[in-house]
């Protein structure tokens, strides 16, 4: 049984909470003004399968625990997971995560993530080719994780971060605070987490850039005797109005005779900004060893989506399955009319092995 401390369960969780959102009135930025994207990517297929950043629930896979340290644990003692999606025009990304336990110091997981955004011409001043170059963000993580008591667990991830384009180099380094609460029965999940809390060390030319911080709540539900479990995420809780104006593909409508502009309903703009940081999901297992996720993300949806054209923009599929102690898992993001990466993630215990 874990060790108990003095707080009560929830009254951690509600510092953790308090001390983050302090952090986030410093850190408050615009959607869009940060760099390290890379830091946003979902390390799994299975996360990506919901569309989430990271996932809450009480598991053994240790996929998971590279998005949310407060799911370290002995639980996932020896796994390891690599992932891989081919992204837009040559970019590709891949994670690979091991997680291990140590007597006195406690569970860990070591990553590495990158992300190579292909290759590119040269070009100097003269519009003289100058030769190809390439392009690559690269984040090592350390992540430590441990039980609270039989209810909640802690966990922070260091994640230092190298980004080398062209003849440039730059260094920043990032830390992921989380917090989760799990009933008794294992049935509901809750996490905060703040992620992506950190800053440039070494700048391209000078320039300072700004890490993705993020204040984030996911939570997930299984029904009694139901073979599914439920799954929402509030993302970006530092930052209330996440809307801005694309010319290209406008918000706003005009009067075809006046011109002037049609105004949304105080309660239309509400709605749209709430749901902005809202997705939801729904997992389906069967017996561990076939799952099969869906999810929808509103804010994807309404950013992504093609003037007065359908589409699956949002919404994101996946599946996997454990054979024989290997979890295969596969998904597809639908982020534009055009463009759905594959997800692919691999899982087993390195146990197995070496009995």
């Amino acid at each position: 049984m874990a060790r108990r401390y003095g707080f009560s369960p929830m009254k951690q969780i509600f510092v953790l909470l308090l001390f983050l959102f302090s952090l986030s009135v410093t850190h408050a930025q615009i959607a869009g003004l940060a760099s390290y994207s890379v830091l946003d990517m979902p390390s799994t297929a299975r996360v990506a399968g919901l569309g989430f950043d990271y996932l809450s629930l009480y598991d053994d896979d240790v996929a998971l625990t590279l998005d949310n340290p407060s799911l370290i644990s002995p639980r996932v003692g020896n796994q390891l997971s690599v992932g891989f999606v081919n992204l837009f025009s040559g970019s590709n990304f891949g994670s690979l995560a091991f997680s291990h336990s140590f007597k006195h110091l406690g569970a860990f997981t070591f990553g590495l993530q990158y992300d190579s955004y292909g290759q590119f011409q040269g070009y100097d001043e003269y519009e003289q080719p100058m030769g190809a170059f390439t392009a690559a963000d690269y984040v090592m993580s350390i992540g430590w994780g441990r039980a609270v008591d039989d209810n909640v667990a802690i966990g922070a991830t260091f994640k230092p971060i190298l980004s080398h384009y062209e003849s440039y180099t730059a260094f920043a380094f990032g830390i992921d605070l989380a917090a989760s609460y799990f009933s008794s029965d294992r049935s509901f999940a809750f996490t905060v987490m703040g992620r992506n809390i950190g800053a440039q060390v070494f700048t391209f030319d000078g320039l300072t850039e700004r890490l993705p911080f993020e204040l984030s709540v996911a939570g997930s539900y299984k029904l009694k005797d139901a073979p599914f479990r439920l799954h929402f995420a509030l993302n970006e809780l530092q930052t209330w109005n996440l809307t801005y104006e694309d010319e290209l593909n406008p918000t706003t409508t005009t009067d075809p005779f006046t011109g002037e502009v049609i105004a949304k309903s105080a309660l239309a703009t509400f709605a749209d900004k709430a749901f902005r940081h809202l997705g939801v999901g729904i997992e389906l297992n069967i017996h561990k060893a076939f799952f099969a996720t869906v999810g929808y993300n509103y804010r994807q949806m309404v950013e992504m989506r093609a003037a007065e054209t359908f589409n699956l923009s949002g919404f994101s599929f996946g599946f996997g399955i454990n054979l024989k102690g290997i979890k295969i898992c596969y998904s597809r993001n639908n982020y534009h009319l055009t463009q759905a990466p594959n997800f692919i993630s691999v899982t087993t215990s390195l146990d197995r092995f070496f009995r």
